[in-house]
């Protein structure tokens, strides 16, 4: 009897150890993964890209379109930020990576934003009274995504192609709180849907490429643009 007992309390225990080892070498085997996914890097998708991607747009990085597509572009953005930032530059955005980026949009100069936000209106303005021009992205002649994009690549910063997508970028800006370089959105066809966009100039105009004027300063209160408003984004 007392044979059975210590066999049947052996293999209880062994089962307890066999137990607490597949959970030890559990716990081993996927934190690595679940740290792995905090990660950010070539090949990465997802709305936390867009998030990086947005990021370092407004830190004046360039990045190829906001498509929530971690390409070789957002890669060279990421190692020229780690680079400045005197990080570890193997392009891949960690904990210490974001916590830089983090710091760095509190904390980086209005003067270098002031800068910026002048340099895009005067060549915004150079530009008045060239034509119009369905697809164009040149000073020969514009659309309206095609000038804003023009305009604020002068300055270093890439927008997306079309209208929608750059109302993706930036911060979300109130009517009220409108400020010069401001993008701002319209739906021209009445449907809800982003189809225009133009530079926020202050004193309520704004400036853009219409099919009507082509490039042209226009009042934000008039009533065909205020009932065509859709909202407006803050890059710099």
């Amino acid at each position: 009897m007392q044979q059975n007992y210590s066999s049947k309390k052996w293999s209880q225990t062994l089962k307890l150890l066999a137990a607490s080892t597949f959970i030890f070498t559990s716990l081993v085997t996927f934190t690595p993964t679940v740290q792995a996914a905090t990660l950010m890097r070539f090949g990465s998708t997802g709305n936390n890209v867009v998030t990086l991607q947005k990021e370092l747009v407004n830190l004046g990085y360039t990045v190829g379109p906001i498509d929530g597509i971690f390409g070789s572009k957002t890669f060279s953005a990421v190692e020229n930020f780690q680079q400045n930032d005197h990080l570890q530059v193997d392009g891949i955005v960690g904990p210490l990576t974001q916590s830089a980026l983090d710091k760095d949009l509190t904390t980086q100069a209005p003067a270098t934003n002031s800068s910026q936000i002048d340099g895009i209106i005067a060549k915004a303005k150079s530009l008045l009274g060239t034509p119009y021009l369905w697809g164009g992205t040149t000073s020969s002649g514009f659309d309206c995504s095609g000038f804003t994009q023009y305009v604020f690549a002068s300055q270093g910063i890439n927008l997306p192609r079309t209208s929608q997508d750059q109302a993706k970028v930036g911060t979300s800006v109130s009517y009220g709180d409108l400020k010069p370089g401001d993008l701002v959105f319209f739906s021209t066809a009445g449907n809800g849907t982003i189809d225009h966009v133009g530079i926020y100039l202050g004193n309520s105009q704004f400036i853009s490429a219409t099919t009507h004027k082509g490039v042209a300063i226009y009042p934000l209160t008039s009533s065909y643009w205020l009932n065509a408003y859709k909202g407006a984004q803050r890059v710099l």
